[in-house]
């Protein structure tokens, strides 16, 4: 089954973002269909911030050794394609599809919309130049960066999301929607293209998502960023007390991880 068939009417595909290629497949031997990767937690994973800071080679770098070791597609969020300028955006696009991504994540933040229609449309142009079926994802970062008051983030949301449409996106992403009234709306207003959400503490469950029609559910950062708090813990109470013992409260199993990879 391709990228795109797991976003089909019906289907919620729940993505579970990894970071390196050891996150991206211990998350596939748990049963995921596909692999997300974190912009966020990959450039903090490579020493850098999130925000387009994230040399490239370096992310293709990363992209390649998650292929070597995963059997399922891979999406890569790849913020605002790392420029300012739809061409260099295109040339960096068509580096992750090369590295083997078949999705990506096109966010507006701050920009103009014009903006990110001009690099979603370099974007499909980057994936037919590296033979890819490119899944272009849409962020409209309306909720998420508080672009717009609240009572108006709906309409500009679903605005944003009509140019992007015209602009041969797959998808739309709404990170931070979280009311039930809204998401319905947002689900039929983009139809046929898929509704992406963001999980967060205030989102409805799983079933109640797909009840609304939502065929997308992404982690984001919050598996990277739960991992890091709790490295950030252990770590810290080994280096205050020196207690061996402690750190193995945390490890209920012993995961065979040299199992999960080839030679």
């Amino acid at each position: 089954m391709t990228f795109r068939d797991l976003h089909a009417h019906g289907q919620l595909l729940v993505l579970a973002n990894a970071w390196d290629a050891g996150s991206a497949r211990l998350i596939e031997s748990c049963g995921a269909r596909a692999i997300a990767t974190s912009s966020a937690v990959v450039a903090w994973a490579n020493g850098y911030p999130d925000g387009d800071a994230l040399p490239v080679p370096m992310l293709t770098r990363s992209i390649e050794a998650i292929t070597r070791v995963i059997h399922i597609p891979l999406s890569v969020d790849s913020e605002g394609g790392y420029s300012n300028d739809p061409a260099k955006a295109g040339e960096n696009i068509f580096a992750i599809a090369s590295a083997g991504a078949v999705g990506i994540n096109l966010e507006d933040s701050s920009e103009s919309p014009d903006l990110l229609c001009a690099k979603i449309e370099a974007a499909k142009r980057a994936g037919e130049r590296a033979g890819v079926d490119l899944f272009v994802n849409a962020r409209i970062d309306v909720y998420l960066k508080k672009l717009v008051p609240r009572e108006q983030a709906l309409d500009e949301g679903l605005r944003r999301a009509e140019c992007y449409r015209a602009a041969g996106c797959d998808g739309i992403f709404l990170p931070l929607i979280a009311d039930p009234n809204e998401i319905r709306t947002a689900v039929q207003a983009v139809d046929p293209l898929p509704l992406n959400v963001l999980a967060t503490p205030t989102l409805p469950p799983a079933a109640g998502l797909r009840i609304l029609g939502v065929r997308r559910l992404s982690a984001g950062s919050a598996i990277g960023r739960a991992a890091t708090n709790l490295t950030r813990d252990v770590a810290r109470q080994f280096l205050e007390d020196g207690d061996s013992d402690a750190m193995y409260t945390h490890i209920r199993e012993m995961i065979d991880m040299n199992g999960l990879f080839p030679r």
